[in-house]
């Protein structure tokens, strides 16, 4: 028997209506696993600024991780107040030379990423641009000039760091030296000489608190200064730890010049560790 247009539309309505509540249902299950693996596993981080210079620049793309620390609210995307209280769940506090990423106090609302240097009861001091930990001089040894390419996402400190490079553009040469921690952790700092917080009391970390710096030490807000930094940082505000560059551009790329974002990107740069 030949059927009518209405009973064929009566006939697919419910597989319609099937379909659109899969979907929608699919959506969910979705934005409940993407928000457990931002909130408790890893999530993305853009290098926006070069207080991090050597080790990051900016256009620098990493991997968080998010379990190391515990978890606060501000572990959650949009710093959600699904745990409440001064304290983490399940912490733990990092260790010295640990790249972290937090929420900038007091405002707590936007994210920075720096290195841990001063632990709670730690005595952190800057002399002569000499770090001091506990009363002792952190070893610090002058190597090679850092150069870094002059591009759309990274500019010089000053015309006296500027020279010519070898490809006819141009880069900036900085004076870099290597930093040892009292646990053994080393990494390369900047110092551009006494034109920055080289000189500064001794400050004792308060119980739940970071002492964190910049490797950029004459180019980076932290504590070391309460204006224009932000003191110390409670170990609340933690995001999580830096682990590894996932992408790294120079910031010459086009959006609408499709090869640009080969050439653009810093190829050595993906892949490095922490």
């Amino acid at each position: 028997m030949r059927q009518t247009m209405s009973e064929l539309i009566i006939k697919d309505a419910p597989k319609a209506k099937s379909e659109t509540r899969d979907f929608l249902q699919f959506l969910l299950k979705l934005g409940i696993f993407v928000f457990i693996l931002r909130s408790f596993i890893f999530a993305p981080f853009s290098i926006p600024s070069e207080s991090m210079v050597p080790r990051l620049l900016t256009g620098d793309y990493l991997i968080v991780t998010k379990w190391d620390f515990g978890y606060s609210r501000y572990s959650f995307p949009f710093s959600l107040p699904l745990i409440s209280g001064p304290r983490r769940l399940f912490e733990s506090t990092p260790e010295r030379g640990d790249v972290v990423v937090f929420k900038q106090p007091p405002t707590n609302q936007t994210d920075f990423i720096k290195r841990v240097i001063g632990l709670p009861g730690d005595f952190v001091q800057v002399k002569g641009g000499q770090l001091f930990i506990n009363g002792q001089p952190v070893e610090k040894k002058r190597i090679e000039d850092y150069l870094l390419p002059v591009t759309p996402n990274t500019q010089c400190y000053g015309p006296q760091f500027s020279e010519p490079a070898t490809d006819g553009g141009t880069r900036c040469r900085y004076p870099q030296f290597r930093e040892t921690l009292p646990n053994g952790k080393s990494y390369n700092v900047i110092d551009l000489g006494m034109i920055g917080a080289d000189d500064t009391q001794v400050y004792t970390v308060p119980e739940g608190k970071l002492f964190l710096m910049g490797d950029n030490r004459d180019n980076s807000s932290d504590s070391r200064l309460e204006a224009g930094g932000f003191g110390f940082v409670p170990l609340e505000n933690l995001v999580g730890k830096a682990r590894f560059s996932v992408f790294s551009t120079d910031g010459s790329a086009n959006w609408f010049l499709p090869w640009t974002w080969f050439t653009a990107a810093r190829w050595d740069r993906i892949g490095e560790g922490f």
